[in-house]
């Protein structure tokens, strides 16, 4: 496993390298010794799958407030999808920042998301899937999120959106009181 950073600190892409021969391809999608750099030590707490329809559909920007903040390693495993990190921590040199990437099942490629960041994705091929490792379970009490066209992030997203789930479309925007997440 590679890990590439990106503009933001704890935004890591991890590339896998793919073993393929006639049979078809092999590669490892996780290794808890590779990643504990990224993970902090932290185990997998839980590991979620998600699979959207409409092109063009968008999920997030979501995340989950301390003490249930969590890192996020995010890989698609099945279709096309743009994938986003939006740094929301107080006090970052990058507040407010977002980072991108392409992810597909060809490219091998994961997206970590570390705590303090929002996460949010928009579909590129119908029918596409996406496997979660999150290092904290989900706590209804601690989500929260941001509007996908928020004016302060100002995400140029590749399609036009098309779905929205209705609590996507009630995320706030951010405002110039946001001092950020703890």
């Amino acid at each position: 496993m590679k890990l590439l950073a990106t503009p933001i600190p704890g935004v890591v892409v991890v590339e896998s390298a793919p073993f393929q021969d006639n049979r078809g391809l092999f590669y490892r999608a996780f290794c808890d010794q590779e990643l504990a750099e990224i993970t902090k030590g932290k185990p997998v707490r839980q590991i979620n799958l998600s699979r959207t329809e409409v092109v063009g559909a968008i999920r997030g920007l979501h995340f989950q407030r301390y003490p249930h903040a969590e890192t996020k390693l995010v890989r698609c495993i099945r279709g096309r999808v743009w994938d986003v990190a939006v740094d929301l921590r107080a006090g970052s040199a990058t507040f407010l920042r977002w980072h991108a990437e392409e992810l597909a099942p060809d490219s091998a490629r994961m997206l970590v998301v570390p705590e303090g960041c929002a996460h949010g994705f928009q579909v590129l091929e119908a029918g596409s899937e996406l496997l979660y490792l999150h290092t904290a379970p989900y706590e209804p009490g601690a989500e929260g999120g941001v509007r996908y066209d928020d004016p302060v992030i100002k995400i140029p997203w590749p399609l036009q959106a098309t779905d929205l789930s209705p609590r996507d479309r009630a995320h706030p925007v951010l405002n110039e009181d946001f001092g950020g997440l703890k």
